[in-house]
């Protein structure tokens, strides 16, 4: 039986070990689901409902204990972690509020339509956060009457392993919720099970594209994509420098920049008033408080996921400085052998073809350009769509960003990680295949059966012509 571990990101010590599972452990988790499939589906709504319900109690009652797992194993500061358990638990009504919206049943004259569940689908979760957006896949296809095989980050076992107790005191049936530990190779072994009806994803676009041909010929699969992002944020004509500036940092540096809405790329117009933004910025990265969820006072961030991660964002910025880009303020590596750094800032104008990379850490690549269009040019220079965002006095310039600039989410005057739980979430290009999360992620967990329904059979009063001799 192979084995793996889970390491706290702050010490680099082991936190979790425990089996990974092989093919013949993901068949049995399968098969089960499927078996379990009929008696789920045919559950009443409502009593598929109180299981939703049920299982937010059991949140709100482990609250500590979760957060605590999310912080030791993902590193997430206290507030945060907590924040995450709290948007687990707002999942539920949310998913009930929008399944009654966008799947419930409606007739036109004798057309009726009406929405069922695929059957199994397999849920691979992140682990940026562990909790919050796997669930946002569960929560949703559990309701619309799905089994789930859930795979979580080789990353972040524990988290999984505690939600899990949670869905399993709230009762879930036997079979309709089952748990794949492991890494690529577990992963590998789900996707290719020939006894899935769908695939959710939240991770990275290496691994969705993977997934996605691994899924070729199969178009009786349904895929839900959620990716990353090179993510632009333009900042332009704003009177107000320091609430310009904050919104900037939290933008890229939230959860170590870990965020696939992180900011990557901040876009200014060359001139005073961006070297005084860029002065700012530089300020607040420097005087960021960067720990462990132990410090005391709470940091703003924690580490990145691992000391492997913390040395690839280390190596990007190398490359840039080696390409001409100049460190505005450099990342720093605060203790060997963990994911602790320190956010950078990096003026990347001069690199020439730049790689369009998603650098997963808080490292933020500056740009200046001539002018807006020029800007919105830069915007685009990517093959991601994720999110984008104008941080701007101009309520017309904002007409054209949001009219132009190609992604799912744009916002305007508000930090790039802020989403909305009441709005679709997703992407396009490398970042998503046109299955949005969050709000609509009701829509993928189903799909609508129209039916013509006439009550009394009896002979037309008009028949085709040559029906009857």
């Amino acid at each position: 039986m192979n084995t793996f571990d889970s390491t706290d990101p702050s010490t680099g010590a082991v936190i979790w070990s425990g089996p990974a599972a092989d093919a013949d452990d993901v068949d049995r988790v399968v098969v089960a689901a499927r078996r379990a499939f009929p008696a789920w589906r045919d559950t009443p709504r409502p009593d598929r409902e109180g299981l939703l319900h049920r299982f937010a109690a059991e949140l709100e009652a482990d609250l500590p204990r979760l957060a605590n797992a999310i912080s030791r194993e993902v590193g997430k500061p206290p507030w945060e972690a907590t924040a995450e358990v709290r948007t687990m638990i707002a999942k539920v009504a949310i998913s009930i509020q929008a399944y009654g919206q966008r799947c419930a049943e409606f007739a036109n004259g004798p057309a009726v339509t009406r929405f069922r569940p695929h059957g199994v689908v397999a849920v691979f979760g992140p682990f940026n956060y562990p909790g919050h957006l796997a669930n946002g896949h569960i929560v949703p296809a559990l309701l619309a009457g799905n089994c789930v095989v859930f795979k979580p980050s080789e990353q972040a076992p524990w988290v999984a392993e505690i939600t899990l107790e949670a869905w399993a005191r709230a009762a879930v049936p036997s079979g309709v919720l089952g748990l794949l530990q492991g890494a690529r190779s577990t992963g590998e072994a789900l996707v290719a099970h020939p006894d899935l009806d769908g695939l959710f994803l939240t991770g990275s676009s290496a691994t969705g594209r993977a997934i996605h041909r691994a899924s070729a010929g199969h178009p009786e699969r349904i895929l839900a994509l959620e990716m990353g992002g090179n993510n632009p944020l333009f900042v332009h004509d704003v009177a107000d420098v320091e609430a310009a500036a904050l919104l900037v940092a939290q933008s890229a540096w939230l959860t170590a920049g870990q965020r696939c809405t992180c900011a990557r790329r901040l876009i200014v117009v060359g001139g005073p008033a961006s070297d005084a933004l860029l002065a700012r910025v530089a300020e607040v990265a420097r005087g960021l408080r960067v720990g462990t969820p132990d410090d005391d006072p709470e940091p703003f961030m924690g580490p990145v996921i691992s000391a492997a991660a913390a040395e690839a964002v280390l190596s990007a910025e190398r490359e840039l400085i080696v390409r001409g880009a100049r460190a505005l303020v450099p990342v720093e590596h605060l203790a060997t052998g963990t994911g602790l750094l320190r956010p950078g800032l990096l003026d990347v104008t001069a690199v020439a073809d730049r790689s369009d990379e998603e650098i997963f850490g808080p490292l933020l690549q500056v740009i200046r350009v001539a002018d807006v269009d020029a800007a919105i040019v830069e915007a685009n220079a990517t093959a991601y769509g994720l999110a984008a965002g104008l941080v701007s006095d101009d309520a017309g310039l904002y007409e054209r960003f949001t009219r132009e600039v190609r992604a799912g989410i744009v916002n305007r005057n508000q930090q790039l990680t802020g989403a909305s739980s009441a709005a679709p979430f997703g992407g396009v290009g490398l970042s998503g295949n046109h299955r949005p999360s969050a709000y609509f992620a009701v829509d993928y967990c189903s799909y609508p059966v129209a039916s013509i329904e006439v009550a009394e059979l009896k002979v037309p009063d008009a028949l085709p012509p040559g029906l009857l001799p």
